[in-house]
């Protein structure tokens, strides 16, 4: 009872670790196309044609949803992360350690959205300077493209560059501590990434539950009314049967009949005919008695 979409995912091979590696290299290096793009297909066609070139062939729907899922799980660590509520004096190096096991592609999808956070930092330095540049974020305000009914918004609008700009606002003006608050602003835009993401897995999860219902109520309904079919069919062959019987009862009856009948006639013609024979004896021997 799995949708035909869960279906068609396992139908496809799965990504190894080095075409994984090499997905996120070539998906870094076309980030800012990706940002200041509305309509990204043709990008994910060269990120395709990439990974050809390096022996690697996906097609770029495959290489947009692996994407999507690589976006999900690294929001998923985060937000693990941040539910975990770490020491102040615990050590970096050992959370990195415990994302990377598991999410083993973790720093990779973090410097992606790292280098975001830079380019709109370098991006506020410039206009705090009065240089009047544009604004990277306004080239592409539709997220990663803005193709119709394309997930990609809703999964990257929390890390893309909507929100790191705010962020390096804050940062500027925070001096030595924009790092942290950075990362608690990270942990907590993955934790509600993360709850987005359960919510609609719960309302796919209930959608699937109550498809599962009304096929089960349409398979009951279906058998009970094979049942009676059946039972009507045995009920009617059990009532021609019976017929059957009664017929052949009748049958034998009549034959029982008729046997008598024939058996009753042959005992009466057979006393006729022992009655005339007696009165021809009889008749005879007064004969022979009045001669003599």
């Amino acid at each position: 009872l799995q949708p035909s979409a869960s279906l068609e995912r396992e139908r496809l091979p799965q990504w190894s670790h080095a075409e994984t590696a090499a997905f996120l290299a070539v998906r870094a290096e076309l980030d800012h196309s990706f940002l200041t793009t509305k309509r990204n297909k043709a990008l994910w066609e060269a990120v395709s044609a990439r990974l050809q070139g390096q022996g690697f062939a996906r097609t770029p729907d495959q290489c947009k949803s692996k994407w999507k899922n690589l976006v999900t799980r690294y929001k998923g660590t985060e937000a693990a992360a941040a539910s975990a509520h770490p020491a102040p004096d615990a050590d970096p190096a050992a959370a990195a350690q415990q994302q990377a096991r598991q999410f083993p592609f973790h720093e990779e999808v973090r410097r992606i959205f790292d280098a975001r956070v830079e380019r709109a930092q370098a991006l506020e330095r410039k206009r705090a300077k009065g240089k009047g540049v544009r604004h990277e974020d306004d080239e592409g305000c539709g997220g990663e493209g803005e193709d119709d009914d394309d997930e990609e918004e809703e999964l990257e609008a929390e890390m893309g560059e909507d929100e790191a700009g705010s962020r390096v606002a804050a940062e500027a003006r925070g001096g030595g501590g924009g790092a942290k608050k950075r990362r608690r602003k990270q942990a907590a835009a993955a934790a509600a990434a993360a709850a987005r993401v359960r919510s609609a897995d719960q309302g796919e999860v209930e959608a699937m539950l109550r498809e599962f219902m009304r096929r089960q109520v349409e398979m009951e309904e279906r058998w009970m009314e094979a049942a009676e079919a059946r039972e009507a069919e045995r009920r009617a062959r059990e009532e021609e049967w019976r017929n059957a019987m009664v017929a052949l009862g009748e049958e034998r009856l009549a034959l029982v009949r008729r046997w008598r009948d024939r058996e009753e006639a042959w005992r009466t013609r057979a006393e006729e005919r022992e009655e005339r024979r007696h009165q021809l004896v009889a008749a005879l021997l007064a004969k022979l008695g009045g001669d003599s």
